[in-house]
C-alpha cells in the first residue's frame, strides 16, 4: 500500500510512504531514475513516527537530491493540472478542459474532460491505451518482416527496462514509451521482436535489429541520455 506525503519545508518535500510486511524499520531510498523519495515503514507502525523519522533526514533527503541533480520541488513544480504540460509522442502538450468525451491531441493540446478530480485516471488510461495501440502496431510490423509470431503483449511501469522478450514469444514494454518520440517506440519494439529471432544480444542479433530499424543507434542512445526523464511523470497520486 502507497500514498503520497509532503513534508513542510523550502521547497516541501513529496515523499512516497509504502508499508511493507516484511520490512523491521523505517527506511528512506531516493531514485536514481526519477529522484522520487520513497520512505519504507513496517506493516503496522504509526505513520506520525515514520514522517517525524523523515522530517529529521530533511537535510540529507535534500543534499542527495542536489547530487543527484533533483530540485526538491521537482514533483510539486511537475503536478498535473490544468494548464501543465505533459510528454506525449516527444511533445510537451497542455493538458486542457474541453467539452469532449474521451481525451485527444490537438496540435500542442491535449483536450481533456473538464473534471479535474478525474483527470489523473483519464489520462492514464488514455497514454496506457496509446502506447498499447503504438506498440502493437510496431510489432506486429517488425514480426512480420521477420516471419515470426510473438505471443502476446503485456504493458507494465518497468522501471530498469524498457522492453523484454521471454522464450515463448511474449514481449513486455514499459507503457511510459508513449512519453517518447515515436521513432524511440519503434526502436525499442524492433530491439524486442529482434529476440524472436536471436534470444541473446549478439552481434546476430543486432544484424537483426539493424534490418528492422537501421537507425536504432540513435535511437538507443537517446533512451540512454533522456530515458530517466520519461519516469517523472507521476500518476500514483
Amino acid at each position: 500500500m502507497t500514498r503520497i506525503a509532503r513534508l513542510d519545508g523550502q521547497p516541501p518535500l513529496e515523499i512516497t510512504l509504502r508499508r511493507s510486511a516484511r520490512a523491521r524499520r523505517f527506511s528512506l531510498r531516493v531514485s536514481q531514475l526519477d529522484g522520487r523519495v520513497t520512505l519504507t515503514l513496517p506493516q503496522h507502525a504509526r505513520e506520525a513516527e515514520a514522517l517525524a523519522f523523515a522530517r529529521g533526514k530533511d537535510g540529507w533527503i535534500r543534499q542527495v537530491l542536489a547530487q543527484m541533480g533533483f530540485r526538491a520541488d521537482a514533483a510539486a513544480e511537475g503536478a498535473l493540472r490544468f494548464g501543465g504540460t505533459v510528454p506525449f509522442e516527444g511533445q510537451p502538450r497542455v493538458l486542457t478542459p474541453a467539452a469532449v468525451r474521451s481525451p485527444r491531441v490537438e496540435g500542442g493540446a491535449l483536450l481533456m474532460p473538464a473534471d479535474p478530480a478525474r483527470l489523473v485516471p483519464r489520462l492514464a488510461a488514455f497514454l496506457k491505451l496509446a502506447a498499447r495501440d503504438r506498440l502493437t502496431l510496431a510489432s506486429d510490423r517488425h514480426s512480420a518482416a521477420l516471419g515470426l509470431r510473438y505471443a502476446r503483449i503485456t504493458l507494465r511501469d518497468t522501471r530498469s527496462r524498457w522492453g523484454s522478450c521471454t522464450s515463448d514469444g511474449a514481449l513486455m514494454y514499459s507503457w511510459r514509451l508513449i512519453l517518447a518520440p515515436p521513432e524511440v517506440l519503434d526502436y525499442v519494439a524492433a530491439h524486442e521482436v529482434a529476440h524472436l529471432a536471436e534470444m541473446n544480444h549478439s552481434p546476430a542479433f543486432w544484424a537483426v535489429v539493424a534490418r528492422l530499424r537501421p537507425d536504432y543507434a540513435r535511437h538507443r542512445l537517446w533512451l540512454r541520455s533522456e530515458g530517466a526523464a520519461l519516469h517523472r511523470l507521476r500518476l500514483d497520486g
